[in-house]
C-alpha cells in the first residue's frame, strides 16, 4: 500500500515505536499506584515523555504538559476551561469539529475570522476584526487539516496577547514538523495528538497548559486520595483514571524521532512531496489542486477535484491501486465553506518522513489514468 494519509494518522511508525509499546506491556504497571519495580518503571517513563515534549515545544515546566487521549479531548479541556456557556468566541475559517462542536454543544456565538486560503496578511486582519467583539477566547489551527494552509501563529497569538484575550491552539497538523514555541506563543492552551506528527500510537495525546484549566473528568489520580475534589495541581488535575502507559512508551519514542529527525528536516521533505504532486497534478486535465504558490504558506497536506467525478469514487479508485487517500469533509465544514467546496469536498492527500518521491510518482500516473477514463465517458 501507499499511505498518503498521514493527516488522519501516520500509519507508517518507526520500529522503535512498536518496540516501546511491547516492552511496556511487559514490564511496566500503573504510575503512581506502587512502589514496586514495575510501578516505578512507568512513573519514569511519564516522566521522560513529559520533559522530551517540554524541551521539543519549548515548554517551561514539565507539568504543564498533560497526556491526553488525542487531540480533541486536550480541545475539550481547553474550550470547556475558557468559554462559559452561550460565551463568544473567535475561530479561524479552517477549524475542525474537534473545537466547532464542543462550542455548538456549549451554544457558544462563533464569530469566524474568515480568510482566503494561503492568505496570512487577510487572516491577521480577519482577526484583528473579530478581536473588537471582546471575545472569551480565541481559537486558532495552526495548520488546516484539508488544505496544508499554514495560518500566521505567530502574529494571532501576538494579537491576543495584545488584547488580553485568551488563546487556543489547535496543533493537530503541526506538531512534530512546524516549529512551536510555546514560551514565545504564550497561548492558554495548545493541544495536539500523539498518533500524527508524532508518530506516536492512537489513543495518545498531549495538552500544553499555560493557564488555569477545569478538568474534564474526575477520578483516581493516585496523588491527595483523601480529598474529594480533583487535585489543584497539573500534570494530575487532569488526568484522573489510570494512564495509557503502553500509548505513552510509544508516544516517548515517536518523540525522540522526530527529534532525531529534526522537525525542519521533516517539513522540508513533506514540502518538496507536495510541490511535486503540486506540479504533477498541473499537468492532469480536469484535475484542480489547491496548491499555494508560496511554499512556506503550505505543510504536508494537499487537496484536490477532478471534473465529474465525487471525492468519494477518485479515492475509492485510487483505494483499488493499493494507494490510500481520503475524501469529503474531513471533519471540518467551516473550511471547506470558507474555500467554497462544499458540499462534496475534496479528495486529501498528506504525507510523512516516510514517503518517497516514486510513490508520489505512482499517485499520479494512477490519477491520470482515472481522470483519463472519466473524460472517455
Amino acid at each position: 500500500m501507499i499511505y498518503l494519509d498521514s493527516a488522519a494518522t501516520t500509519f507508517q511508525k518507526p520500529a522503535a515505536v512498536q518496540r516501546a509499546v511491547v516492552q511496556a506491556m511487559r514490564t511496566m504497571s500503573s504510575p503512581g499506584r506502587g512502589g514496586y519495580a514495575a510501578a516505578q518503571q512507568a512513573d519514569e517513563l511519564l516522566f521522560r515523555c513529559r520533559s522530551a515534549a517540554a524541551e521539543l515545544f519549548s515548554v517551561p515546566s514539565s507539568e504543564q504538559v498533560v497526556f491526553t487521549m488525542n487531540a480533541t479531548h486536550g480541545l475539550n479541556i481547553a474550550i470547556k476551561s475558557l468559554v462559559r456557556p452561550c460565551g463568544r468566541v473567535v475561530v479561524s475559517g479552517y477549524e475542525h469539529n474537534a473545537v466547532t462542536r464542543p462550542l455548538h454543544a456549549l451554544g457558544a456565538e462563533v464569530i469566524v475570522a474568515a480568510a482566503p486560503l494561503f492568505s496570512p496578511q487577510e487572516t491577521v486582519e480577519a482577526f484583528e476584526r473579530a478581536l473588537a467583539h471582546e471575545p472569551d477566547a480565541v481559537i486558532c489551527t495552526h495548520v488546516s487539516n484539508v488544505f496544508g494552509a499554514i495560518l500566521p501563529i505567530e502574529r494571532i497569538a501576538q494579537l491576543c496577547r495584545g488584547a488580553s484575550v485568551p488563546l487556543i491552539i489547535d496543533a493537530s497538523q503541526s506538531a512534530g514538523s512546524l516549529p512551536i514555541n510555546f514560551s514565545a506563543l504564550a497561548p492558554a492552551f495548545l493541544a495536539m495528538p500523539g498518533h500524527k506528527g508524532l508518530y506516536g500510537p492512537q489513543g495518545t495525546g498531549l495538552l500544553l497548559c499555560g493557564s488555569d484549566a477545569l478538568p474534564l473528568i474526575e477520578g483516581g489520580t493516585g496523588s491527595e486520595s483523601l480529598r474529594q475534589s480533583m487535585p489543584d495541581f497539573l500534570p494530575d488535575r487532569l488526568e484522573a483514571g489510570t494512564h495509557n502507559v503502553p500509548g505513552i512508551a510509544g508516544l516517548e519514542a515517536g518523540i525522540a524521532f522526530v527529534r532525531a529527525q529534526r522537525p525542519e528536516r521533516i517539513l522540508h521533505h513533506s514540502r518538496a512531496l507536495i510541490r511535486r504532486v503540486g506540479v504533477g497534478l498541473g499537468k492532469i486535465p480536469n484535475v484542480h489542486g489547491f496548491l499555494s504558490l508560496e511554499a512556506s504558506l503550505q505543510a504536508g497536506v494537499l487537496s484536490f477535484t477532478v471534473d465529474g467525478l465525487s471525492p468519494e469514487s477518485v479515492a475509492e479508485e485510487m483505494a483499488k491501486r493499493g494507494i490510500a487517500l481520503r475524501a469529503g469533509l474531513h471533519c471540518a465544514p467551516f473550511a471547506h465553506k470558507t474555500v467554497g467546496t462544499l458540499p462534496d469536498g475534496t479528495v486529501r492527500l498528506s504525507v510523512s518522513a516516510f514517503n518517497r518521491e516514486s510513490e508520489i510518482d505512482t499517485f499520479l500516473s494512477s490519477l491520470r489514468a482515472i481522470a483519463a477514463g472519466q473524460a472517455k465517458n
